[in-house]
């Protein structure tokens, strides 16, 4: 990862070329010389980078001053479980009134939800200087299947005496001096590579730290922490008797996990702790919290699952055998429900707005895209729409999982069942990607659907939405076109939900 230094408004790269053309000279009567473009170079730099170490030196310090101090007692927050619905039963339309002809009518609608808004990942406060040293040795460990190396030696490894302010101070102190500069570049670059987003970065640190210092040891929760929050995310440390707990920030309020309030903001614990803690309250310069967007799919090492095949009953043609990777089944399935805005449905749109993974569009798209090549925008629909009603079974998710539980697009063609939020979260990545069109999610009382905003003209129940007009496809009234309303729901108790 290159990450350009700065002077003032103009990067290294730019002073570099100033450089050539400045001339150095001396008091008259002594020899003239003038500097080299790489010793102009070099000095320039290094005038920067005393400058930013001495910022980022002094963060630390101050930082160390606040770890010395009394960390204050709270008290874990009431748990926010999930909500509970009675989910309502998928319903089937007789074959035979498929083809009656279908009437276009407005239909009402509750409220808008907005999309979550993507933030750009947050980065350290200065760019990490690292003084070239020579090779170590590399240490391994292996992340949902993946096998990742960092440059680590059996030297660096510390002990706590205690979790308590003046240990913990000190070995932050240690952690600080620069010789984990070079880690935490690394980490930062397989962030990139490996297209990690907040919630598998936080992970990937954890599973470094263990995999280094031993499993769930205070010095492991120290060291994923100092990462942590060196890369620029919000944290907080906290003990419960001799248990050191790395505690992490984010904008989402999320289901059944232990919080704290601090300072007005809701921190939760990165393992299991519940119950009152000791808090450091101290907090980091341009700390961000954590998003639990995924804009792009983690690259992970395949482990293909064995092949499903998912077929239309009404397009019989459309038979498409699937497998699926599943070290990112398995990341998926430590993914956090919360709910955004303080209205629940946003937690759809996480799901939803998540992209399929280059499996999935090597093995499902080509197959897709020639299924609705060179028809009508509403016969693509009904193919697609056909294919989800019909291809994929039906099951309640407290039945399966004893809990509700959404899928992603991957998940749905995983796993043998899924209900109707699956299904329509499926749904709108196929038209947006297949299609391009825009989709919103449609929320009643125990059921989830969908509406398309077609760009021809396409019969059946519509809403309008910022002036555009969306067709309502439902995934899970099984054998009904575009356009059909599932019998039994209310319109005016809809919320829309907007995707990206």
């Amino acid at each position: 990862m290159n990450i350009p230094f700065k002077i003032g408004s103009k990067t290294l790269r730019q002073v570099f070329f100033i450089s050539i053309t400045t001339t150095i000279w001396v008091m008259p009567g002594m020899a003239q010389t003038e500097k080299t473009a790489a010793e102009k170079y070099e000095e320039f730099r290094q005038k920067a980078l005393g400058k930013y170490d001495s910022f980022r030196k002094k963060c630390n310090d101050e930082y160390v001053a606040f770890l010395r101090q009394a960390w204050q007692q709270f008290k874990m927050q009431p748990t926010l479980p999930k909500p509970k619905e009675e989910p309502i039963p998928p319903v089937v339309l007789p074959i035979e009134e498929r083809e009656r002809p279908i009437e276009s009518r407005p239909i009402p609608f509750d409220n808008i939800l907005p999309a979550p808004v993507i933030t750009p990942q947050p980065q350290p406060i200065e760019p990490i200087n690292v003084t070239p040293v020579p090779i170590k040795r590399l240490h391994s460990f292996v992340f949902f299947g993946t096998s990742l190396e960092v440059s680590l030696t059996l030297e660096e490894k510390f002990h706590l005496k205690s979790c308590e302010e003046n240990a913990i101070a000190d070995a932050w102190q240690i952690l600080a001096d620069g010789r984990f500069d070079g880690l935490l570049r690394e980490c930062l670059s397989i962030r990139e590579e490996r297209n990690l987003c907040d919630w598998a970065y936080l992970l990937m640190l954890r599973e470094l730290a263990d995999s280094f210092l031993g499993k769930d040891t205070n010095e492991a929760t120290l060291l994923a922490g100092f990462l942590y929050c060196q890369s620029g995310y919000k944290m907080r440390f906290a003990r419960q008797g001799g248990h050191l707990c790395l505690l992490y920030s984010t904008l989402n309020y999320l289901y059944d996990r232990a919080s704290w309030i601090i300072d007005g903001e809701r921190f939760y614990a990165e393992d299991n702790t519940q119950g009152d803690i000791y808090v450091c309250k101290a907090s980091y310069p341009r700390e961000t919290a954590l998003s639990l967007a995924i804009p792009k799919i983690p690259t992970l090492e395949e482990d293909l699952s064995e092949q499903r095949t998912r077929t239309s009953s009404q397009y019989p043609e459309i038979q498409v055998n699937i497998t699926n990777n599943k070290n990112l089944i398995d990341f998926y399935a430590t993914y956090p429900t919360s709910m955004y805005n303080d209205d629940f449905g946003t937690r759809w749109a996480f799901y939803a707005n998540t992209p399929a993974s280059e499996e999935i569009r090597q093995q499902l798209y080509p197959y897709l895209r020639e299924a609705i090549q060179g028809v009508s925008q509403q016969e693509a629909g009904n193919r697609l729409l056909n294919w989800v009603q019909t291809g994929f079974e039906y099951a309640y998710d407290n039945e399966i999982w004893g809990e509700d539980r959404a899928f992603f697009p991957d998940e749905s063609l995983f796993y043998p069942y899924c209900d109707c939020e699956d299904r329509s979260i499926l749904f709108s990545r196929l038209v947006r990607d297949l299609m391009g069109l825009e989709v919103i999610l449609l929320y009643y009382p125990g059921h989830l659907a969908t509406a398309v905003c077609f760009t021809e003209n396409v019969p059946g129940d519509y809403l309008i939405i910022k002036g555009k007009r969306y067709v309502v496809c439902d995934p899970t009234f099984i054998n009904a076109p575009v356009g059909y309303t599932m019998d039994g729901m209310d319109n005016s108790t809809a919320h829309v939900i907007l995707l990206e």
